[in-house]
């Protein structure tokens, strides 16, 4: 399957589905040893799929738990530019679908998952500490400490 994104010269684009995993108060984020940050978990949208199906796919493939989706929550436009990794020195545009995942009671997963052939681990971050750690999105904590209601529309710019 191909992943809907694409590098133009020094330009970065992808498409992503992502989730919203919060059990006890803590929200869900990944990391890995090339990385120095947590991130959502969630990946690229193939081709032809639609975005709750590939959210549900790399929820599975990160956690090895089946999740189901509660609703729609964010739709995210990220501008970035990326001074590290696969993507340094790229300008990076991704939109990403954030998924509030159904809480099945329990933080215990069956993670067995690699990211560009490193491991990822899975960390369980209390909501009120998520600004002592070095997290994208950014904005989760704040979301998350809040209700909402509907669809909400974020657009992040790092320069």
């Amino acid at each position: 399957m191909h992943n809907c994104g694409f590098t133009k010269e020094n330009n970065w684009f992808r498409y992503r589905a992502a989730a919203i995993i919060v059990e006890n108060n803590c929200v869900l984020f990944a990391g890995n040893e090339s990385a120095d940050y947590y991130y959502s978990i969630g990946g690229a949208v193939h081709m032809g799929e639609k975005a709750e199906d590939a959210v549900i796919r790399e929820v599975f493939e990160e956690t090895g738990v089946h999740y189901k989706i509660d609703r729609l929550a964010i739709i995210h436009e990220n501008f970035f530019y990326e001074n590290s990794g696969t993507l340094n020195g790229l300008n990076c545009h991704e939109i990403c679908f954030y998924f509030l995942m159904k809480p099945r009671g329990t933080q215990k997963l069956n993670s067995n998952s690699y990211t560009q052939g490193v491991k990822e681990n899975m960390y369980w971050i209390p909501i009120e500490d998520l600004d002592k750690f070095k997290c994208f999105p950014t904005f989760m904590k704040d979301y998350l400490s809040k209700e909402h209601f509907g669809i909400e529309h974020i657009v992040t710019i790092e320069e």
